[in-house]
């Protein structure tokens, strides 16, 4: 098993937020805190979320075709709760995400916010589970990319249409009892 995601130096990450970080993995704080997430502001995800919520995944869980989960990450720069709902595939017991946004050039909100602190919550359909995000690397990587790409083909669209690697992270189920 490869490392949690580590932050990275060449998309800002300061030292002092690296500190921030261990000190969280190492049971300062919970992965998410008691106070409600803020949702993606996108609309329609926004949208997607609430329907996913307030049916405890009955409605939602599958959409498109495809399964989604709602992830809730750490805010890196404001330490609060966020949001947001992803495609995912399994791995075994694992679930994998993958940090498309779209195809834009920039990597999306909840990646970063994981490079800060891979401590997170999954909810899939109407369990809620804590989890450590684990960048996936080398042959590993490029395997679980093509099985996301077969979930959802727009992944090597999205692949064409911008200059970055497109993060593919593994989510592992947290050791409740770790800390």
């Amino acid at each position: 098993m490869e490392n949690p995601i580590q932050p990275c130096r060449d998309i800002g990450q300061s030292p002092r937020s690296s500190a921030r970080s261990a000190s969280t993995r190492a049971g300062a704080a919970s992965p998410t805190p008691s106070a409600d997430p803020t949702d993606s502001p996108i609309d329609w995800v926004a949208k997607h979320i609430k329907e996913y919520v307030e049916t405890d995944g009955r409605k939602g869980h599958r959409r498109w075709g495809v399964t989604t989960l709602l992830l809730t990450t750490r805010g890196r720069r404001s330490g609060r709760p966020r949001r947001t709902a992803l495609i995912y595939g399994r791995d075994g017991e694992r679930l994998i995400v993958v940090g498309s946004n779209g195809g834009a050039d920039a990597h999306p909100a909840w990646y970063l916010n994981l490079l800060a602190d891979p401590s997170a919550e999954v909810q899939a359909g109407a369990e809620r589970f804590p989890v450590t995000a684990v960048e996936a690397k080398g042959e590993e990587r490029e395997r679980l990319w093509r099985m996301m790409a077969e979930l959802w083909g727009d992944y090597e669209r999205y692949r064409t249409k911008t200059s970055r690697t497109i993060p593919v992270v593994v989510l592992e189920r947290a050791d409740p009892g770790a800390g």
